[in-house]
């Protein structure tokens, strides 16, 4: 089955998995049935069996599955054996926030560069990572190979800062603005709208916890 054929929804559950199956392998967990894996990832173990068909048979009837073989299976096919280094773009409130998260302390992902209009801080180095005038935006993606970028620029720079990211050569882009950016169909955006995930969780709480 190649990843051209796994659905979008099993793809963003994957990681979810990963993680789970780590701590698990910290605590010497040598084996998990679908429903006890169900229990702990809040998703259902018919969907986590389906998810996990598209792979082949990666369990036993009656045994479950066995965590190391399950944990080394998902690092490979979520890459987590190669540093992927990707770039943040817009070193604001947001901004120094990711960068002071650092992924990399949790998988494979580094902010390895950043990019910012702002005198003060270009060519100084944040919580680690250098930031670099915007202007070098497209030259640095390409001399760095970076492919991954952060964008949580001011909504109304954002599609031209995009442009400029996919003339760098970026392949994918986490969308931290409003706006709906439009790039070249070879090109993946994941939008991550933090308002109006908020203002959807306040609804399901006004209308369905009652």
């Amino acid at each position: 089955m190649t990843s051209e054929n796994i659905p979008r929804a099993t793809a963003k559950r994957l990681p979810i998995y990963y993680r789970y199956l780590n701590i698990l392998h910290d605590t010497g967990k040598q084996r998990i049935s679908s429903t006890e894996l169900a229990e702990a990832v809040q998703v259902d173990s018919a969907t986590i069996r389906r998810d996990f068909s598209y792979f082949g048979a990666l369990g036993k009837r009656g045994y479950g599955y066995d965590v190391d073989n399950l944990l080394s299976f998902f690092k490979q096919i979520l890459n987590q054996e190669h540093l992927t280094n990707v770039a943040l773009i817009g070193v604001g409130n947001l901004g120094h926030a990711l960068l002071n998260f650092n992924f990399h302390k949790d998988s494979n992902v580094r902010i390895s560069a950043a990019f910012d209009s702002n005198q003060e801080i270009v060519n100084t180095i944040e919580d680690g990572v250098p930031v670099y005038p915007i202007g070098e935006l497209e030259h640095q993606l390409h001399e760095q190979q970076i492919q991954v970028v952060i964008l949580t620029v001011p909504s109304k720079a954002a599609q031209a800062v995009a442009e400029q990211a996919v003339a760098g050569g970026v392949k994918g882009i986490m969308n931290f603005t409003p706006i709906r950016i439009n790039v070249p169909e070879d090109v993946l955006v994941q939008n991550v709208d933090l308002t109006n995930e908020l203002q959807t969780l306040i609804y399901f709480i006004d209308n369905f916890s009652k």
